[in-house]
């Protein structure tokens, strides 16, 4: 498979949301994109994620972007985490996995000596016209969204 290239168009996609509306990269033509990958809700890494996410979702919209995240739970699971985490942007459900192989983040993982498919969490910054300006890969979590929001300040400049 094809790795993604920076300055090239973000693969598009159609997912449903955490509101219950089908949601498309498309309809935010015109802002910035965060756009991250996560392997599971309510697990420690991801709820910290989450979190970051929202406590720094007030500066990033400020920068003209938005955030959206993207796992391979159910929608239900996506309203239940969101409302236990007050957390104010959509969640895009891909049980396929699908927009995953699309990202090039739905790989072979191990933990405690098994292999197994999954996410390997990362984050995609999406430009205005869709194309792809930043990514980064096998995320860790501590201290990811305030990178995120330091390259939007930087962009913005």
């Amino acid at each position: 498979m094809e790795l993604l290239q920076i300055g090239q168009s973000a693969p598009t996609f159609t997912l449903m949301a955490s509101n219950g509306e089908k949601v498309s990269l498309s309809d935010y033509l015109g802002r910035k994109v965060v756009l991250y990958f996560y392997p599971k809700n309510m697990t420690p890494g991801c709820t910290t994620e989450a979190c970051n996410f929202r406590d720094a979702n007030s500066d990033i919209e400020n920068l003209g972007a938005v955030i959206l995240g993207i796992s391979p739970d159910e929608v239900k699971s996506h309203g239940k985490f969101i409302e236990r985490n007050d957390l104010p942007f959509l969640l895009l459900s891909d049980v396929d996995h699908a927009v995953s192989e699309l990202y090039g983040v739905w790989q072979l993982k191990k933990m405690y000596g098994r292999e197994y498919l999954g996410i390997v969490r990362s984050t995609f910054l999406i430009d205005e016209d869709g194309i792809l300006m930043k990514e980064w890969r096998k995320v860790k979590v501590a201290g990811h969204s305030e990178e995120v929001l330091t390259t939007l300040q930087l962009l913005g400049q």
